[in-house]
Protein backbone atom coordinates (compact mmCIF):
# COMPACT_ATOMS: atom_id res chain seq x y z
CA UNK A 1 0.00 0.00 0.00
CA UNK A 2 1.07 3.16 -0.74
CA UNK A 3 1.82 5.82 1.99
CA UNK A 4 -0.82 8.08 1.40
CA UNK A 5 -3.60 5.47 1.55
CA UNK A 6 -1.94 4.07 4.10
CA UNK A 7 -1.98 7.66 6.01
CA UNK A 8 -5.63 8.34 4.72
CA UNK A 9 -6.76 4.21 6.48
CA UNK A 10 -4.55 5.63 9.66
CA UNK A 11 -6.96 8.90 9.46
CA UNK A 12 -10.41 6.89 8.73
CA UNK A 13 -9.38 4.06 11.60
CA UNK A 14 -8.57 6.88 13.93
CA UNK A 15 -11.98 9.25 13.31
CA UNK A 16 -14.43 6.46 12.81
CA UNK A 17 -13.14 3.60 15.29
CA UNK A 18 -15.42 4.73 18.48
CA UNK A 19 -18.48 5.40 16.23
CA UNK A 20 -17.83 1.81 14.89
CA UNK A 21 -17.24 0.73 18.90
CA UNK A 22 -20.58 1.77 19.97
CA UNK A 23 -22.60 0.46 16.93
CA UNK A 24 -20.97 -2.79 17.27
CA UNK A 25 -21.54 -2.34 21.56
CA UNK A 26 -25.21 -1.89 20.19
CA UNK A 27 -25.26 -4.82 17.89
CA UNK A 28 -23.68 -6.99 20.56
CA UNK A 29 -24.21 -5.94 23.89
CA UNK A 30 -20.55 -6.83 25.01
CA UNK A 31 -17.36 -4.27 24.94
CA UNK A 32 -15.25 -6.52 24.52
CA UNK A 33 -16.24 -7.96 21.73
CA UNK A 34 -17.35 -4.75 20.09
CA UNK A 35 -13.65 -4.19 20.14
CA UNK A 36 -13.10 -7.62 18.71
CA UNK A 37 -15.53 -7.11 16.13
CA UNK A 38 -14.02 -3.48 15.42
CA UNK A 39 -10.38 -4.72 14.39
CA UNK A 40 -11.89 -7.51 12.46
CA UNK A 41 -13.69 -4.88 10.54
CA UNK A 42 -10.90 -2.57 10.15
CA UNK A 43 -7.89 -5.06 9.34
CA UNK A 44 -10.82 -6.28 6.68
CA UNK A 45 -10.75 -2.25 5.75
CA UNK A 46 -6.86 -2.05 5.69
CA UNK A 47 -7.10 -5.09 3.37
CA UNK A 48 -8.79 -3.52 0.63
CA UNK A 49 -7.90 0.40 1.73
CA UNK A 50 -6.97 1.24 -2.17
CA UNK A 51 -9.75 -0.25 -4.05
CA UNK A 52 -12.57 1.38 -1.44
CA UNK A 53 -11.70 4.30 -1.58
CA UNK A 54 -12.01 4.70 -5.47
CA UNK A 55 -15.22 4.05 -5.04
CA UNK A 56 -16.52 7.10 -2.59
CA UNK A 57 -16.99 7.35 0.75
CA UNK A 58 -15.95 4.60 3.02
CA UNK A 59 -18.37 4.64 5.90
CA UNK A 60 -21.23 2.95 4.32
CA UNK A 61 -19.01 0.14 3.09
CA UNK A 62 -17.28 0.06 7.24
CA UNK A 63 -20.93 -0.27 8.79
CA UNK A 64 -21.66 -3.35 5.88
CA UNK A 65 -18.31 -4.98 6.87
CA UNK A 66 -19.21 -4.35 10.76
CA UNK A 67 -22.46 -6.13 10.28
CA UNK A 68 -21.00 -8.86 8.64
CA UNK A 69 -18.72 -9.71 10.88
CA UNK A 70 -21.41 -9.40 13.80
CA UNK A 71 -23.62 -12.00 11.82
CA UNK A 72 -20.59 -14.35 11.17
CA UNK A 73 -19.71 -14.23 15.11
CA UNK A 74 -23.36 -15.11 15.68
CA UNK A 75 -23.19 -17.99 13.70
CA UNK A 76 -20.62 -19.45 15.72
CA UNK A 77 -21.54 -22.60 17.35
CA UNK A 78 -19.13 -22.08 20.29
CA UNK A 79 -20.90 -18.64 20.93
CA UNK A 80 -23.88 -20.08 21.36
CA UNK A 81 -22.48 -22.74 24.25
CA UNK A 82 -20.54 -20.07 26.12
CA UNK A 83 -21.93 -19.58 29.53
CA UNK A 84 -22.35 -15.59 30.08
CA UNK A 85 -24.29 -15.07 33.35
CA UNK A 86 -21.79 -14.70 36.42
CA UNK A 87 -19.29 -13.18 34.77
CA UNK A 88 -18.20 -9.71 35.94
CA UNK A 89 -17.30 -6.86 33.08
CA UNK A 90 -13.94 -5.02 33.03
CA UNK A 91 -15.66 -2.19 33.79
CA UNK A 92 -19.52 -1.21 33.73
CA UNK A 93 -20.99 0.10 30.30
CA UNK A 94 -21.72 3.62 30.79
CA UNK A 95 -24.63 5.33 30.04
CA UNK A 96 -22.70 7.85 28.44
CA UNK A 97 -20.97 6.06 26.13
CA UNK A 98 -24.02 4.41 24.04
CA UNK A 99 -26.45 7.16 25.06
CA UNK A 100 -29.05 4.52 25.49
CA UNK A 101 -30.15 3.51 29.31
CA UNK A 102 -29.62 0.02 30.85
CA UNK A 103 -32.90 -1.63 30.06
CA UNK A 104 -32.99 -0.41 26.57
CA UNK A 105 -29.98 -2.33 25.84
CA UNK A 106 -31.12 -5.62 27.63
CA UNK A 107 -34.13 -4.90 25.66
CA UNK A 108 -32.05 -4.97 22.30
CA UNK A 109 -30.59 -7.79 23.19
CA UNK A 110 -33.51 -10.12 22.96
CA UNK A 111 -34.13 -8.46 19.63
CA UNK A 112 -33.59 -11.08 16.37
CA UNK A 113 -30.36 -9.53 14.45
CA UNK A 114 -31.69 -8.74 11.24
CA UNK A 115 -34.09 -6.58 13.78
CA UNK A 116 -31.51 -5.75 15.56
CA UNK A 117 -29.22 -4.36 13.01
CA UNK A 118 -32.12 -2.37 11.74
CA UNK A 119 -33.15 -0.66 14.58
CA UNK A 120 -29.87 -0.06 15.31
CA UNK A 121 -28.45 1.60 12.32
CA UNK A 122 -31.66 3.46 11.57
CA UNK A 123 -32.61 4.61 14.95
CA UNK A 124 -28.99 4.54 16.71
CA UNK A 125 -26.50 5.48 14.37
CA UNK A 126 -29.49 7.76 12.97
CA UNK A 127 -28.95 6.64 9.34
CA UNK A 128 -31.66 6.94 6.69
CA UNK A 129 -33.39 4.28 5.51
CA UNK A 130 -32.23 4.44 2.40
CA UNK A 131 -28.34 4.39 3.67
CA UNK A 132 -29.57 1.00 6.03
CA UNK A 133 -30.90 -0.95 3.24
CA UNK A 134 -27.43 -0.35 1.40
CA UNK A 135 -25.67 -1.26 4.59
CA UNK A 136 -28.22 -4.55 5.07
CA UNK A 137 -28.13 -5.16 1.26
CA UNK A 138 -32.06 -5.38 1.24
CA UNK A 139 -34.71 -3.00 0.14
CA UNK A 140 -35.70 0.15 2.00
CA UNK A 141 -39.09 -1.71 2.42
CA UNK A 142 -37.43 -4.45 4.24
CA UNK A 143 -35.61 -1.96 6.25
CA UNK A 144 -39.00 -0.37 7.21
CA UNK A 145 -40.38 -3.65 8.33
CA UNK A 146 -37.56 -5.28 9.30
CA UNK A 147 -37.09 -1.80 12.16
CA UNK A 148 -41.12 -1.91 12.76
CA UNK A 149 -40.84 -5.52 13.95
CA UNK A 150 -37.41 -4.99 16.14
CA UNK A 151 -39.32 -1.90 17.67
CA UNK A 152 -42.74 -4.06 18.10
CA UNK A 153 -40.45 -6.51 20.04
CA UNK A 154 -38.66 -3.93 21.87
CA UNK A 155 -41.91 -2.37 23.03
CA UNK A 156 -43.00 -5.96 23.97
CA UNK A 157 -39.90 -6.47 26.23
CA UNK A 158 -40.02 -3.70 27.60
CA UNK A 159 -43.29 -3.59 28.80
CA UNK A 160 -42.81 -6.97 30.18
CA UNK A 161 -40.08 -6.07 31.99
CA UNK A 162 -42.01 -3.48 33.46
CA UNK A 163 -44.92 -5.80 34.37
CA UNK A 164 -42.01 -8.43 35.74
CA UNK A 165 -40.79 -5.12 38.17
CA UNK A 166 -44.25 -3.56 39.24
Amino acid sequence: MRAADDADFREFARVRSLALRRTAYLLCGDWHLAEDLVQVTLIKLYRAWPKITRRGPVDNYARQVLLRCWLDEQRRPWRRRERRDGVVPDRPASVAETGISGPLLRALAEVPPKQRAAVVLRYCADLPAAQVAQVLRCSEGTVRSQAARGLERLRGVLEHSAERSA
